[in-house]
């Protein structure tokens, strides 16, 4: 199970985002960090490969790595302060629907969706929306979607092909780039708690019409 100390490694991490620090405190990253991370993602895929067969059953496959690859971002220092993963077909890079996980010092991210997509795949995507409208409204209206998640996220076009302008009347979803939702909440309720399985896999379960709506796209 998670606690504090998961807190209080992250919080000490982002003061001291080097790899002296990280290294003279490995073992502690291991054992009171990483350990309960993968397994709580041990549980989670318990039931995410009932659902779906296709995604990897490994919680380390699916762990992103706590090293940052700084070749071409401004900010240099060489950790992320959190622990993520992604559970998807394939594998945690695949680019077809999935759900997401992380956890920082202080809060938990839970989402799914689409996050990636290329222009053949979303092509499809839109394709599939202009003919299932009422469909994907169906998903991101119903109360319990919308309590928890809000809206859809993600980057938009400004422009359309014509002949997706008839379903963009009825959504303006049609126009993302990318189809995901994600919730945050606190984690300190959660420290020693079996609850916060129940509580990831219930906005999973929230999130999976969305996911089931958009792997229809590449059936």
């Amino acid at each position: 199970m998670i606690t504090k100390e998961y807190t209080l490694f992250f919080e000490e991490l982002a003061q001291n985002n080097h790899k002296e620090w990280f290294h003279a405190n490995k073992k502690r990253y291991e054992e009171k960090v990483k350990l309960p991370f993968l397994s709580l993602m041990d549980g989670l895929l318990q039931e995410l490969t009932s659902w779906d067969g296709r995604i990897p059953s490994d919680a380390k496959n699916a762990m992103f790595r706590i090293n940052k690859d700084v070749r071409f971002s401004k900010d240099k220092t060489p950790y992320h302060t959190l622990l993520k993963a992604g559970f998807s077909p394939h594998g945690k890079k695949s680019l077809l629907p999935g759900y997401y996980l992380g956890i920082d010092a202080t809060t938990i991210y839970v989402g799914g969706g689409l996050f990636t997509l290329r222009s053949p795949e979303l092509h499809l995507v839109r394709d599939h929306i202009s003919k299932n409208v009422s469909g994907l409204l169906d998903v991101v209206n119903d109360l319990t979607f919308v309590q928890n998640f809000g809206r859809i996220k993600g980057e938009k076009n400004k422009r359309l092909d014509k002949g997706l302008l008839p379903a963009a009347e009825k959504t303006a979803l049609i126009y993302n780039k990318q189809f995901y939702a994600m919730a945050e909440f606190p984690l300190e309720p959660f420290y020693n708690s079996e609850d916060l399985l129940d509580e990831i896999m219930f906005h999973f379960k929230t999130i999976r019409p969305l996911n089931t709506f958009l792997n229809q796209a590449f059936d």
